[in-house]
């Protein structure tokens, strides 16, 4: 009596066990995956400081970024009231850096969100209608990525003029082969599945077979590149505005900081090195964060 009641125990204990198991959804899945990642935890958890001081800049500095002050001008990293110091200008460059952070890394997300729009409409209804759409909008992809990415950018700007929009607007267009080109091929494989074979039978409209059973299954590598193409979108802003094409003097962004003390490397380098250590910092972080989401959204790494 004892033991069946036992058994009864243990048989209650797995199917409970087997219900909670199928209960986790990919997502969880991919959550749980990510959280044993320490490498992608410390990415996103630098990032997410990175973003925080940046949008605290009024609460952590007292400074105008771009007032001139010509008596503090070149002041060392450790001066009075200056933690990192004065530019050639006598701006603080803790200051200039809290608020060029704001401009760099949201440059990055929004150029990103444009070009991932555009690239996955066009990766979706190509891959999935097939014919003369496909044909059109590949051979309109094949004509972006013959040109060298800097290139198309440049002459983008140079069409629309220098200003911080238009560099945005250039290297967003630059970006739509990636998203178009990954959307498609897994747009591609996701058409013969079964389970659209089910929708179409069933009479779901297009539509709806599109954006609510394609393009949630085409998720996964999207987001991971987008995670991981924010970090080369944040380097193309910098240096568009570098070469003075991007967000224009005496606006605080990384890259104008950067071509700020290209004059000065010998006497006070450290208006060039905080700004590029400051892009190092957040594109390690994406690249750490990016890889952790791959592992864990690759479902031939799951246990």
């Amino acid at each position: 009596m004892a033991g069946s009641q036992k058994l009864e125990t243990l048989k209650e204990q797995t199917i409970k066990e087997e219900g909670s198991i199928e209960r986790i959804g990919p997502w969880q899945e991919a959550w749980r995956r990510l959280k044993k990642d320490k490498a992608a935890l410390a990415g996103g958890a630098i990032l997410c400081t990175v973003i925080i001081l940046s949008l605290s800049a009024p609460f952590i500095t007292s400074f105008d970024p771009n007032k001139v002050v010509m008596s503090e001008r070149l002041l060392p990293p450790g001066s009075a009231g200056h933690l990192l110091g004065t530019d050639h200008l006598g701006r603080d460059m803790l200051t200039r850096l809290l608020y060029g952070g704001r401009i760099s890394v949201a440059i990055g997300f929004m150029a990103v969100a444009i070009a991932m729009f555009f690239g996955v409409l066009i990766g979706l209804f190509a891959g999935y209608f097939r014919g003369i759409f496909d044909i059109v909008a590949m051979r309109f992809i094949d004509i972006l990525q013959a040109f060298p990415y800097v290139l198309l950018a440049i002459a983008i700007i140079a069409a629309l003029g220098p200003g911080l929009v238009n560099a945005m607007i250039a290297i967003s267009i630059v970006g739509i082969p990636f998203y178009a080109r990954i959307v498609r091929g897994t747009v591609l494989s996701l058409r013969e599945q079964e389970f659209i074979d089910a929708q179409r039978v069933l009479g779901a409209s297009t539509f709806r077979i599109v954006f609510k059973h394609i393009l949630p299954n085409a998720l996964s590598p999207i987001i991971v590149a987008a995670t991981l193409d924010v970090g080369w979108m944040i380097i193309a802003a910098s240096g568009m505005s570098f070469l003075g094409l991007g967000a224009q003097p005496p606006m605080a962004e990384w890259g104008v900081m950067l071509s700020d003390g290209k004059d000065f490397l010998r006497v006070a380098p450290y208006i060039s090195l905080l700004p590029g250590f400051a892009i190092f910092i957040v594109v390690l972080s994406l690249n750490l964060l990016g890889d952790g989401l791959r592992d864990a959204l690759d479902p031939r790494l799951r246990e």
